[in-house]
Formats: C-alpha cells, structure tokens, sequence
C-alpha cells in the first residue's frame, strides 16, 4: 500500500485540537465518569464546568455532573463519596498533564430529570457555543 505525500500543515504544531479549554477539561471529567461506572451509569451523563480559572501556577476548575435520575446520583457519588473521589482523582490526574502544573478540580453531583429534553440546558451544556437550539 503507498502513503499519500504529507501535506501542508494548516495549524501549528503545538495546537493540538480547536476546542476551547473548559471544553477539553469537561470531557475529560465524562470520560472518567464513563470508566469508572461502567454498565452501572447509562450514557445519559453531561459535565457543566461551572468555572475555569488558569494561572501559571494552578488551573482551577469547578464542575457538576449532571445525571437524569435521582437514582443516578448515589451511583456517581459511592458510599461515602468514594466513586466520586475516584472519579475526581483521575480526571485531575488527566487534567494536569494538559493544564500544568496543577490542577485543583471540585465536582459536585445534580439531578436534573431529563436533560436532555430541555433545550436551555442542552445549551447550558454546550460552552463552545453551538448549541443552536
């Protein structure tokens, strides 16, 4: 099989991706939400990054994972807050490697029944904007 020539690079080198931060840090969160529940918490799951604050010496980020039951939230939060530790602690872990050098990250759990059918809040959700609605 031959490769196709290299083409011109259309963004620097150290761009990695064009999504905003609070975005990136938001989805990090998910992934880690998603890996440490496994089959016990549907997809149904969103991150609000309520604030993102970046200075050279901390990066400082304050999140609310949204589930859709109440039944949920238990789930998200572990026998004495164990799941969501977990769950704090590797996406902190993530976060630092692309925030550096340190990242202070609160999470916080709410209901908000069926989210997903609420159009403000999908665009609530939605910090790059494209929410269209």
């Amino acid at each position: 099989m031959r490769e196709l020539p290299e083409g011109p690079a259309y963004f620097p080198p150290e761009m990695i991706t064009d999504q905003p931060e609070r975005f990136l840090a938001g989805e990090i969160i998910r992934e880690k939400l998603i890996q440490q529940t496994r089959q016990e918490l549907p997809f149904a799951t969103a991150v609000l990054v309520e604030e993102f604050d970046r200075n050279e010496k901390l990066t400082h980020i304050q999140a609310t994972i949204v589930v859709e039951k109440e039944s949920q939230k238990p789930i998200v939060i572990g026998a004495g807050g164990s799941k969501l530790k977990q769950i704090g602690t590797a996406a902190r872990l993530d976060l630092e490697r692309r925030f550096p050098p340190k990242v202070f990250l609160e999470l916080f759990v709410k209901v908000a029944r069926d989210w997903r059918d609420d159009h403000a809040m999908v665009r609530t959700l939605d910090y790059r904007g494209e929410g269209g609605g």
